[in-house]
């Protein structure tokens, strides 16, 4: 015990005097864990996984979506991930960076997905997390939404839905709310 306290002391007089070694790239059990499930993905098709600080950054990744069906298929949706250095013990951070006319995605890009949430647990991984925003496309839920007014129309009135999904997706404008083209 006494040597951990004389090392410890030691570090910290080299780190003040300047005669320290550079930091050391020792990875958390975050970034290991997160190393396996990347290495492990088994993405759809129509999914594409990218680092934009550099594969060297795996705790910030995006994730592009394509839906081939259901309302939003065609179009072209972004996702970004903020993955905690306590992974898997608490989920990533996933917003939309597309702005899209969805019931469980608001317009500032927040995901309403159980497993981000309340049902997350460490035995989950990050491909459990794509195939539920890919299934969030393919079959949106009205009952648990983020975006009320889209889940009001989808519930009451689907083809209004899908016609504002391809409004929006085109780039037009649906509820005074301006969207940006995306297929």
């Amino acid at each position: 015990m006494i040597k951990l306290f004389k090392v410890k002391e030691k570090q910290r007089e080299d780190t003040e005097n300047g005669n320290a070694r550079g930091p050391c790239n020792k990875q958390t059990a975050g970034e290991l864990r997160l190393r396996k499930d990347i290495t492990e993905l088994n993405l759809p098709h129509s999914c594409t996984i990218s680092f934009p600080d550099g594969k060297d950054k795996l705790m910030n990744f995006e994730i592009k979506i394509q839906p081939d069906g259901g309302y939003h298929a065609g179009g072209k949706f972004l996702f970004s991930f903020q993955v905690p250095s306590i992974y898997p013990h608490e989920p990533p951070k996933v917003k939309c960076k597309t702005k899209v006319y969805h019931p469980n995605i608001d317009l500032e890009g927040n995901v309403c997905l159980n497993v981000l949430r309340e049902d997350w647990k460490p035995v989950l991984n990050i491909n459990t997390i794509i195939y539920g925003l890919y299934l969030l496309f393919e079959e949106p839920n009205h009952e648990d939404p983020l975006n009320l007014e889209a889940a009001a129309v989808l519930r009451d009135n689907p083809q209004l839905f899908k016609s504002n999904v391809k409004k929006a997706m085109l780039g037009g404008t649906v509820a005074n709310v301006s969207f940006t083209r995306c297929v």
